[in-house]
């Protein structure tokens, strides 16, 4: 690599390492003062609150790093044009895509990064802090669905629950269907479901058995009945955050197992498994803005450029959150909404960098 590369390099990865330790200490600070009372009030061990905020460092950095990667290249970019070595590096004969090279390196190093974190070091780290928040900060709030639970379990029988209670491990108004092809063989329902954690087995009550016969149905009634079931009653209804909690293959082997049980929370998974891959991947477009934008020294000063490289970073994490909560909440494909901000972005990209070459 030339000078100019490590020059630029250096200050690339330099700055953006910078601006994280800045701002995760600003971040800490706030939501410390805003928990601060529940954590008192719940008497919170202190190595617990230690390692939320822990967590929490990861779980901040994995979700703002576009924010502080734009705003880290807008700051050094505008200072080298504002000390006119922009200028002096394309007037020496250096093409203004060859001025590019160093950055797209350090974006390639950043989406390297951004992707190792986002596939295993953020899932473990989410997992803690929203386990954290739900035990202290946010106690009595559902994690998991409760009301009507219908599932697949497997190709031959589906269940239905009208009210699931995770933590007494009970159910009501429960049915369980066989089908072989697009027949049903038989249905079981009661009243009350009741796992038992010691054996495994489950305990129903005031249950009735339809088994469907050609010459007619043959019903038997039982008051208790227990037996084995061919699901886990911790499976059914995972917690709402599960995706974020699991590495890359776990997702996608959880991802195929909730398909297959026909989960209503599809959509919210699927969200979460596409921005593994297309969050660092905005990387590249973003640094691409970033130069674009900054490489050209104003009247303003860097004024000018932080103020449109903040309103162009916030624009990217409005359509980000916002067509990842239309795909969430919606039919709408849950691929095209992750990829909606990249693309947008993308195109402003190739524009913004045919109009800074010239």
């Amino acid at each position: 690599m030339k000078i100019l590369d490590w020059y630029i390099l250096k200050r690339y990865l330099g700055t953006f390492s910078m601006m994280l330790l800045l701002f995760i200490p600003i971040g800490i600070t706030v939501n410390l003062a805003e928990k601060i009372d529940k954590i008192l009030d719940n008497e919170v061990p202190f190595v617990e609150v230690a390692e939320y905020y822990l967590n929490f460092t990861i779980y901040f950095a994995n979700l703002l790093f576009p924010l502080f990667l734009f705003l880290s290249i807008i700051w050094f970019t505008s200072k080298l044009a504002n000390n006119t070595e922009v200028i002096a590096f394309l007037s020496s004969g250096v093409s203004f895509y060859r001025f590019l090279r160093p950055y797209l390196i350090g974006a390639t190093i950043v989406c390297i990064a951004a992707l190792g974190l986002s596939m295993f070091l953020a899932p473990k780290a989410s997992k803690g802090f929203n386990e954290f928040k739900y035990e202290y900060l946010k106690r009595g709030h559902e994690t998991q669905e409760t009301k009507d639970v219908y599932r697949q379990v497997n190709d031959n029988e589906v269940i239905y629950a009208s009210h699931f209670r995770p933590k007494t491990h009970t159910a009501s108004n429960f049915t369980l269907e066989h089908f072989e092809g697009n027949e049903m063989k038989f249905k079981i329902s009661a009243s009350r479901l009741k796992f038992n954690t010691e054996d495994s087995t489950y305990t129903l009550s005031n249950v009735d058995k339809r088994v469907v016969g050609k010459n007619g149905d043959i019903i038997t009634k039982q008051t208790i009945l227990d037996t084995v079931l061919p699901f886990e009653f911790d499976e059914l209804t995972p917690e709402t955050y599960i995706a974020e909690t699991l590495n890359f293959s776990e997702l996608k082997e959880f991802i195929d197992k909730e398909s297959r049980r026909g989960s209503g929370n599809m959509n919210m998974y699927l969200v979460a498994a596409y921005k593994r891959v297309s969050i660092p991947v905005s990387a590249f477009i973003l640094t691409i803005i970033a130069v674009a934008v900054s490489s050209m020294k104003r009247r303003g000063g860097m004024g000018i450029n932080l103020a449109v490289g903040i309103s162009l970073a916030f624009l990217f994490i409005f359509f980000d959150k916002i067509f990842g909560t239309i795909a969430e909440q919606s039919t709408f494909s849950p691929l095209l909404a992750v990829w909606i901000p990249n693309i947008s972005f993308g195109i402003l990209a190739v524009f913004l960098l045919l109009k800074a070459k010239r």
